[in-house]
């Protein structure tokens, strides 16, 4: 009984964690709007630390035309991960002419410790994330532009 209620209570503190670190995201979100193959998604933007290191993590649901987009100050080989990630996702890295130079497709949630990690391959300024299978819909390919209207 003593394990159950321990374990209730870790996850109660795990749920919190999250609930708190979404509602805070929320409050100082900014959402712009990009262009994916003449398509309009409306993101999410991830443009410090916190923000990258939060992610779409925790998230139960992302709309068809929404997503994330993580934005560096300067292009390098980018690795992401799915640590509390619960929804499958595409991972589009994107130098800083709006190239596409690496994809992962529907990567799916991290169950297990240590997660992989999933890297651009070249180096990319952004990396955005739709929801899984976007990609493919889309027909994405390397060498595709995306419009991205910020710096």
């Amino acid at each position: 009984m003593k394990k159950i209620f321990a374990l209730l209570l870790a996850l109660a503190g795990i749920v919190g964690a999250a609930s708190i670190a979404a509602s805070s995201l929320g409050r100082s979100a900014r959402f712009i709007t990009i262009y994916v193959q003449d398509k309009p998604f409306r993101v999410e933007v991830a443009d410090t630390p916190e923000k990258h290191a939060l992610g779409l993590m925790f998230r139960r649901c992302l709309k068809s035309d929404f997503g994330m987009l993580f934005v560096f100050a300067d292009e390098e080989v980018r690795s992401f991960w799915m640590k509390n990630t619960l929804i499958p996702l595409d991972m589009i890295f994107i130098n800083g002419a709006r190239q596409i130079v690496g994809m992962h497709e529907s990567v799916p949630p991290c169950t297990a410790d240590p997660c992989p990690s999933y890297e651009s391959g070249l180096p990319a300024r952004f990396v955005l994330e739709l929801a899984g299978g976007t990609a493919k819909k889309l027909k994405l390919k390397i060498g595709d532009k995306i419009f991205i209207p910020v710096d």
